[in-house]
């Protein structure tokens, strides 16, 4: 609505054409697949998810038509496909944030790092990892658990066993985070937590309540983090009854593709991607974009607190742009 409100892309109206992906990997592929198919889709809004990313890729690759999406996976903008934009901060920043926040604000250096071992998971915790050697720490323990795992009593009990003084993970499912939380409660690890972007998700806040007060995450989008994002968050709620949004980037991703196609001056894929990749300064809900040659356009993350349901903003922790 609002770009059109600006005259649109190009002089024509801007159209939101919309297939579900069912949250699965084969019903990304398929949805895209059909959106692709059409024809006269210029540009896409992918998925979150990145292990739906990673399933959509080839058909990306082929279609050659600029796809801004979500997901946080690092490879999935250094795998040499050139039609991905990334709207958020990917996490090799999130790691780094998480390391910076627990050892120069927390100053805590013996970590348990509990991570998912898929591919989200493994590549958080290896970027994590390699951001707290950086700093000179080894993680005491580093703990993967199965997605859709039932009990995370081991994975709990191996953190304590481990005598760790602060707790980073990456969650890949809001369920799994709630479950992990509430054991984490109820076996007494009381040792400060700070986690990826799901931590701070309003399904995960649902689901864990009270188990997840006090604990700290990164957050790509808080409200409190920039005019922009206030801006954004006050419009959303008129325009939806009062909901809050809990993320900016599908937002951003059609602003900046429709800015990309009005400053090419045509839909040309080639033309719109090199449009894309000279954005500098754009500020978005999501941040101030800068895209590098990889197709990221942002380089940090907020850093947040859950107060007693609330996640407040404390502050943002922002990296050069690289690639």
């Amino acid at each position: 609505d609002e770009v059109n409100a600006k005259g649109g892309v190009l002089g024509r109206p801007l159209e939101l054409v919309v297939e579900d992906d069912q949250t699965t990997n084969p019903g990304a592929v398929l949805a895209f697949s059909r959106l692709a198919n059409r024809g006269d889709c210029v540009g896409f809004i992918g998925s979150i998810r990145s292990t739906q990313m990673q399933a959509m890729a080839p058909d990306i690759a082929r279609t050659a038509r600029p796809v801004m999406f979500g997901g946080t996976d690092p490879t999935l903008t250094h795998s040499g496909n050139p039609w991905l934009f990334r709207c958020r901060p990917n996490d090799l920043y999130s790691a780094r944030v998480i390391a910076d926040f627990g050892v120069n604000e927390l100053k805590k250096r013996k970590w348990a790092v509990v991570y998912s071992t898929d591919a989200f998971g493994s590549n958080g915790m290896k970027a994590l990892v390699a951001s707290l050697a950086g700093l000179g720490v080894t993680p005491v323990l580093t703990q993967g658990y199965a997605n859709q795992q039932p009990d995370f009593t081991p994975v709990v009990l191996a953190v304590r066993g481990a005598g760790a003084e602060i707790m980073g993970s990456y969650f890949t499912f809001e369920p799994d985070q709630a479950v992990f939380a509430r054991q984490v409660r109820q076996l007494g690890l009381n040792i400060p937590w700070v986690g990826s972007p799901s931590i701070a998700s309003p399904v995960t806040l649902h689901l864990a309540g009270s188990a997840l007060f006090g604990t700290y995450g990164v957050a790509d989008f808080n409200e409190d983090a920039s005019p922009t994002a206030k801006a954004f968050a006050e419009a959303y709620r008129r325009a939806y009854g009062g909901a809050s949004p809990d993320n900016g980037w599908t937002y951003d991703g059609m602003h900046i593709l429709a800015r990309a196609i009005n400053d090419a001056g045509t839909t040309d894929p080639g033309k719109v991607r090199a449009a894309i990749l000279a954005i500098r300064g754009y500020a978005g809900a999501e941040g101030a974009y800068n895209f590098d040659a990889n197709g990221d356009g942002l380089h940090g993350y907020n850093v947040v607190r859950n107060d007693k349901g609330r996640m407040t903003f404390i502050r943002h922790i922002e990296f050069p742009a690289t690639g």
